[in-house]
């Protein structure tokens, strides 16, 4: 329910949204279109969990210090418990959930657990977005950059070593798949001009016997 005031500044009608209302928003998460009701006061991060199920969202602090809700935010990395839910309407919201969408572990998730960069695992979810949001924008970091970067997340099991590790072997093997797709592709790029070559070279061959004849 709402209420229509006059605005101060303009001396329009303004609607307000009072305390207890409740709001159908429609955003898009992890690629798909969802649709919920929230209050106007509520945050991002209990909204995703609550509302529409995504609680590989956790909550930490709820001050934008631990970074355990963090998400992607038209992908960019962001603090769910720093935002309202409202302001998430028609925007592009990832979660952890969207990183292995076919129920198999991602690239990131699978290093996480070969380089052992999670214990109790409560935070792992928003350093997981955060990491995948950093490696799309700097695809080839160094330790020191995959360190300041996890510097805005708070781990009390692991003492990051891990999670760099892991961070760093996802950078490597993504720019040698890169390097390797580009290598398949001049190579393939080569044999069919070979076999170009070979079918001109025959058909002409072909060509002269028949004027030969």
């Amino acid at each position: 329910m709402s209420k229509t005031i006059q605005g101060a500044a303009s001396g329009k009608p303004v609607e307000v949204m009072q305390r207890n209302a409740q709001r159908r928003i429609t955003l898009t998460l992890n690629g798909r279109k969802r649709s919920g009701h929230c209050e106007p006061r509520e945050l991002l991060s209990d909204f995703l969990r609550h509302e529409l199920g995504a609680t590989g969202t956790h909550v930490g602090c709820e001050h934008g210090v631990c970074g355990a809700c963090t998400v992607r935010v038209d992908g960019v990395a962001a603090r769910s418990c720093l935002m309202l839910a409202v302001q998430a309407e028609d925007r592009d919201i990832d979660t952890v959930e969207g990183l292995a969408p076919a129920g198999e572990l991602g690239d990131l998730q699978e290093a996480f657990r070969r380089h052992h960069a999670l214990q109790c695992g409560f935070c792992t979810a928003g350093i997981l977005m955060s990491c995948a949001d950093y490696l799309a924008r700097v695809p080839e970091p160094n330790e020191a950059q995959v360190r300041d970067m996890l510097s805005g997340h708070l781990c009390r099991c692991t003492g990051y070593t891990p999670i760099v590790a892991a961070v760093l072997d996802v950078a490597r093997s993504r720019a040698a798949s890169g390097a390797g797709s580009r290598t398949a592709s001049r190579a393939a790029s080569r044999m069919a001009s070979d076999t170009r070559a070979r079918e001109d070279a025959i058909g002409g061959a072909t060509r002269q016997e028949a004027r030969d004849a």
